[in-house]
């Protein structure tokens, strides 16, 4: 197979919305770090929201962009954690998929406090081929050809044959 065909995850974004900032937003990030073992940024309210409580530009979430081994390896366990199952209507058009797991007490060293609570997360996966640098670079950038972009079926044949998922 030509390598430059070949799928890859780019980056594995974590997050995880507690929706107000304070004492529970700083246990998010206390998690957050256990899990991932990268420090996680604070995300900000884009909206005011009277209802929820929820200003604009107070901080109410967390995350962190794992790439290269870590990412891969990170990906391996949560998708452990969700039996190995992902749904064709969690992928994007560019073969980026998304899932979430409800507890953080799935994964493994982490235990339930009833201190801390129990918090769920959203992890996004960011698939590439080799060449998408064109896409980025600051000095002489180009569209991606077509043949180049990552296909949702692309994606599922990687998710198959790379961490042994189902799709269904």
């Amino acid at each position: 197979m030509n390598p430059m065909r070949e799928v890859f995850v780019d980056k594995v974004v974590v997050h995880m919305g507690v929706g107000e900032s304070g004492d529970k937003l700083t246990k998010a990030v206390d998690i957050m770090k256990k899990i991932t073992g990268n420090n996680p940024v604070k995300s900000v309210a884009k909206k005011t929201n009277p209802a929820f409580g929820i200003r604009k530009g107070a901080p109410i979430s967390c995350k962190v962009t794992l790439r290269g081994k870590t990412a891969g390896d990170f990906l391996d366990t949560a998708l452990a954690i969700v039996e190995r199952r992902v749904s064709t209507s969690q992928f994007d058009e560019s073969g980026n998929f998304s899932f979430g797991i409800e507890e953080h007490t799935d994964f493994p060293g982490m235990s339930y406090d009833p201190q801390i609570g129990i918090y769920g997360m959203d992890i996004n996966v960011i698939l590439a081929r080799r060449g998408v640098r064109i896409a980025r670079r600051n000095i002489e950038r180009h569209r991606l050809p077509k043949k180049q972009m990552v296909q949702p079926e692309d994606a599922i044949a990687f998710l198959k044959s790379r961490y042994m998922a189902e799709v269904a």
